[in-house]
């Protein structure tokens, strides 16, 4: 592979998970100053201003990660690794359009646990082939993990659940 396919190819994972976090954010930030205003929330919540760059930062990780697998043997070899990935990328999405779009916090906590588990997944499949590619998807684990017991705090909180 010549080193500008293997640059451009850290751009484009890089630019794809961005996007993702872009199509999250159209269903989350009209949300942050109106209706999750009016969530009751835990008194540990991190004030809003905290998750851009947070996720802003897991998705250039999560793309350097997947470039990483891709990097020495492209996509054949990479399938099944790369696909957990893809997966998990529309799962994350799901949860911002489930959590802040149709307001179902409910439904975004059993959402947010099918992601975890593919994240889980993807970063067991990505250590077997890179273990730098596996670090750099634990931060996210983390996130998702303190992201997942938020939601079900919420939930709780508003749903008397």
């Amino acid at each position: 592979m010549k080193a500008w396919t293997r640059w451009i190819g850290l751009a484009l994972f890089v630019l794809v998970c961005l996007g993702v976090g872009g199509l999250g954010a159209v269903a989350t930030t009209p949300e942050i100053d109106g209706w999750y205003r009016t969530v009751v929330k835990p008194e540990w919540n991190p004030p809003s201003w905290v998750f851009g760059p947070v996720w802003t930062t897991l998705f250039v990780l999560m793309g350097i990660s997947a470039w990483l697998v891709w990097m020495p043997a492209g996509f054949k070899e990479a399938s099944t690794p790369l696909s957990l990935f893809a997966a998990q990328l529309i799962l994350n999405v799901a949860w911002s359009w489930i959590f802040f779009g149709m307001h179902q916090i409910g439904w975004a906590a059993v959402e947010i646990v099918i992601l975890w588990m593919a994240i889980l997944a993807t970063t067991v499949a990505f250590f077997r082939l890179s273990t730098a590619a596996g670090w750099l998807l634990v931060p996210y684990l983390g996130w998702v993990t303190f992201a997942s017991v938020l939601n079900f705090m919420i939930w709780r909180l508003n749903a008397g659940g």
